[in-house]
C-alpha cells in the first residue's frame, strides 16, 4: 500500500531522492533552464511537501506551491525501481487535493522537454500545455502545463 503523506523536505529519505531528481535535471539540461527548488526553499510556508512510501522506504516526492491565483506542481520525483507502480498517481491525487483545500482553481507547472513519462502522467491526469506563467521565461527545453481544478 501507498502512504502519502506531509512531510520534512529535509528527512534523509526525501534529501535523498530530491538530490536524485536535481542530479538527473542537472545532467540533462543547461542550468539556466532548471527551475527547482533547493531543499531549503521547499520548507516555505506556502509549499506542501509530500512524500509517497511503502512500509518506511520513501519512494517519491512532490509539492505544490500555492501562487497568487493558482499552484504550482514542484519536485515531483519517484525512484527509479518505485516507477509504473503508481507512486506518482498518489502523489498527484494528493497535490490536487491539497491545492483544492487551499482554494485554488489552477494548477500549473513546468517540466522539461525531454522527460516523456512526465509529460504522460500530468497528461493522464487532465493537465494540458500552456504558455510561460509566473517568472518563467519561454525556453527551448520547458513544457508548460495547466489544470482546471
Amino acid at each position: 500500500m501507498i502512504i502519502v503523506e506531509k512531510t520534512d523536505p529535509r528527512h534523509p529519505g526525501a534529501v535523498a531522492l530530491l538530490k536524485q531528481s536535481h542530479a538527473l535535471m542537472e545532467s540533462l539540461f543547461p542550468p539556466e533552464d532548471n527551475f527547482f527548488l533547493d531543499i531549503d526553499d521547499l520548507v516555505a510556508d506556502h509549499i506542501h511537501f509530500f512524500t509517497a512510501r511503502q512500509g518506511e522506504s520513501i519512494l517519491g516526492t512532490g509539492a505544490v506551491a500555492i501562487k497568487q491565483g493558482y499552484a504550482e506542481i514542484k519536485s515531483m520525483f519517484v525512484d527509479e525501481a518505485a516507477r509504473g507502480k503508481g507512486v506518482a498517481d498518489a502523489l498527484m491525487r494528493q497535490l490536487e487535493d491539497t491545492a483544492r483545500e487551499e482554494g485554488v482553481s489552477q494548477l500549473k507547472l513546468e517540466t522539461g522537454n525531454l522527460l516523456h513519462a512526465a509529460h504522460q502522467l500530468y497528461r493522464r491526469h487532465g493537465f494540458t500545455d500552456c504558455g510561460p506563467f509566473g517568472d518563467y521565461a519561454a525556453a527551448k527545453s520547458s513544457v508548460f502545463m495547466e489544470k482546471s481544478l
